[in-house]
């Protein structure tokens, strides 16, 4: 099937995994096939990138870094704004890839280029207030504040999931505060991140900064493991499984390096007596199907109160039976494929064994019999220690939980090695702000009458526990990517120590 938007974004039938100054590199690792999970079509071929190649763009980013360093942050602000307007140019095409490579529906597609180009838009506003302190010092004839200097190369692994929004919240940060990047993205969808680097490489080019977005598409096994341990790459910023987040942070860790982990979710939502149920439902639906379950901040876990447990599970399961499932490019589809056979196989054995820990399903749990990664979205009705709730299956699989009491409620939610989103739906401020409250909700994002999925960008966003502590997007996020200096000034004539020391000569 011919798809126009790949010739109008670059795609070419052989495409080439490695980019820096002067564009992309001829590699010569092994060829991988990229199909579509929604048909299982071939949508083209990437000819990986080995150690050599990984040198040289190490190298470009090194010499880049040195010049963009310079350019001030202002200045580098107003580019990043450009590399916005690229990617609205071309926001049509490049969503529409998005959702043939990766699956998610349409809308999603979309929805993440448009996330990329308000990240370009409020990283411009941060750029503008890389600020520090100023203090009064002990000491007279004194002056003491503290600055902000780019740390260098910062290294960019991104999962399958969100193949260019989750750079953008990196890279367009990382860019107006004087870094430069290298890309990592998933070999699972490695065409979007070609396609990203092309639109937003040329823009740098333009400007005389070509080699400050590198991109590298190779092994984990060679290209990943020399990248997070090599020195020169003083943060790794990392997304994906828990598994490989350990991974990563022992490795950066052991060099003193740092890492930003963004790493897996089991998240919650709560709905008390008193909530808004039409409102609840549309939260829980989404969180839990939407993306076909593939988002980090996936609903995994629904505590209803057993005033409502009854009435609430009838309709939850009604609406999953009425989803429909199907290609993610036509209008009114609204759960799209897994993004291969494997996780297809994931789901199916993880159906398995909910059933013989005793889980009840009462929806769902199949495949589809169509060409593709289909599953029909699953409903499970559990006790709070069925083994594998504690574990997050990247798939649509909502356990459904009873309690009594919300203290008991918020304790099940925090029960799990992971903390990244929570949600309560409720109608009383006496639930909402225990909830909210320093013995309430363990995880980074809490939300009120919000379900667990879309963060807005202005907020910082990212988990603990297990989710690996690192922030991205908003807020003061800006502060992972440089490096910290406190300057003393001494304007007087005289030398008097802190803390009383003296040291006549």
């Amino acid at each position: 099937m011919a798809h126009d938007f790949l010739a109008r974004l670059g795609i070419d039938a052989i495409n080439n995994g490695a980019a820096t100054k002067g564009g992309f590199i001829e590699t010569t690792g092994r060829v991988i096939t990229i199909t579509s999970p929604g048909t299982g079509e071939e949508i083209a071929k990437v000819r990986l990138a080995n150690l050599q190649d990984y040198e040289k763009v190490v190298a470009e980013a090194h010499a880049a870094f040195v010049k963009w360093r310079m350019l001030p942050a202002p200045a580098r602000g107003e580019i990043v704004r450009q590399m916005g307007d690229a990617m609205r140019k071309q926001k049509d095409d490049l969503g529409r890839l998005v959702t043939l490579e990766m699956g998610k529906v349409l809308s999603e597609g979309l929805g993440e280029v448009q996330e990329s180009i308000d990240m370009a838009d409020l990283a411009v506003g941060m750029s503008r207030q890389l600020f520090g302190l100023t203090m009064h010092s002990e000491r007279p004839g004194h002056r003491m504040y503290e600055q902000w200097h780019p740390m260098g190369i910062v290294g960019i692994i991104t999962a399958f999931n969100f193949p260019n929004a989750v750079w953008a919240w990196n890279a367009m940060v990382a860019a107006i505060a004087g870094d430069v990047m290298i890309w990592k993205p998933s070999l699972k969808a490695p065409l979007t991140a070609i396609a990203t680097h092309k639109i937003c490489d040329a823009v740098m080019t333009e400007h005389g900064f070509g080699g400050v977005m590198g991109l590298i598409i190779g092994d984990d096994a060679d290209v990943g493991t020399t990248m997070i341990n090599d020195r020169r790459l003083p943060l790794i910023s990392a997304t994906g499984s828990c598994r490989m987040g350990r991974i990563v942070g022992e490795a950066v860790a052991k060099r003193l390096g740092r890492s930003l982990l963004e790493l897996g979710g089991n998240n919650a939502i709560i709905v008390h007596k008193d909530a808004d149920l039409d409102l609840a439902l549309r939260g829980v639906a989404f969180g839990a199907v939407g993306t076909a379950g593939q988002r980090c901040t996936s609903t995994r876990r629904l505590f209803l109160h057993q005033d409502i447990a009854e009435e609430f599970t009838s309709r939850l399961v009604a609406a999953f039976k009425k989803f429909p499932i199907g290609d993610p490019m036509e209008s009114g589809t609204l759960v799209g494929p897994l993004i291969d056979e494997d996780a297809v196989q994931t789901f199916l054995a993880a159906i398995s064994t909910i059933q013989e820990q005793g889980g009840e399903v009462l929806c769902g749990g199949t495949r589809v019999d169509r060409p593709g990664s289909y599953v029909v979205p699953a409903v499970v009705r559990a006790n709070v220690d069925l083994p594998v709730a504690k574990e997050e299956t990247f798939a649509p699989i909502l356990y459904v939980f009873t309690y009594s009491d919300l203290s008991q409620a918020i304790g099940f939610q925090n029960d799990v090695d992971q903390g990244l989103s929570s949600s309560i739906f409720t109608d009383s401020f006496r639930a909402s702000e225990p909830f909210l409250a320093h013995s309430g909700s363990d995880c980074g994002i809490a939300n009120v009458n919000i379900g667990t999925s879309g963060a807005e960008i202005g907020g910082a966003f990212g988990g603990e526990k297990d989710t690996g502590g690192g922030r991205e997007a908003g807020s003061d996020s800006w502060k992972a990517y440089m490096r910290r200096q406190t300057c003393t000034l001494n304007w007087s004539k005289d030398l008097p120590l802190a803390q009383g020391v003296t040291f006549d000569i």
